[in-house]
């Protein structure tokens, strides 16, 4: 059997720092088994230079749950033509601490701040993202593109942007 897993100070600053030196500037810390469990629970240290491709998930089991534990989280929302449609900070502590994304849903998330660290839930089995999950005005990781696109993502949550 087993023993409990205790999600501490420690757990997030090992999760926060395996972030900080991955070439991607993010790490997940899984708690599911394998990627073919049939629930897919982990942690996400994330960096304010790391850059997820705005996705969705098609298969309707695949809605997404997100809880800031650290830092802050910037999701941002688009409509089918790439326009950012809504936009949330998540704090531990602030207004808003948590996303559930509906399947079909365009989005994405950005470190506001280094350190962040998000709980995900989802349903599994892993699956690569299909091509018609992958957005198809959002150029890929680790394109010359990405790095500006990312930095204008990055700018939907500045001072200047009201929020």
């Amino acid at each position: 059997m087993k023993a409990p897993l205790i999600i501490d100070r420690a757990l997030l600053d090992t999760v926060s720092q395996d972030a900080r030196l991955s070439p991607r500037r993010r790490k997940n810390r899984n708690f599911h088994e394998d990627d073919a469990a049939i629930a897919h629970r982990l942690l996400n240290g994330i960096e304010p230079a790391s850059y997820i491709v705005p996705h969705r998930h098609l298969d309707p089991n695949k809605d997404e749950t997100m809880i800031a534990l650290r830092g802050e989280l910037g999701v941002v929302f688009f409509d089918a033509a790439g326009q950012p449609v809504q936009t949330a900070v998540l704090t531990p502590d602030g207004a808003a601490c948590g996303v559930t994304i509906p399947h079909g849903v365009y989005h994405t998330v950005l470190a506001c701040q280094s350190g962040t660290v998000f709980f995900e839930a989802k349903a599994g089995p892993y699956v690569p993202l299909s091509e018609a999950e992958r957005a198809p005005w959002a150029p890929d990781e680790n394109t010359p593109e990405a790095a500006a696109y990312a930095q204008s993502l990055s700018e939907l949550f500045t001072a200047d942007s009201g929020r």
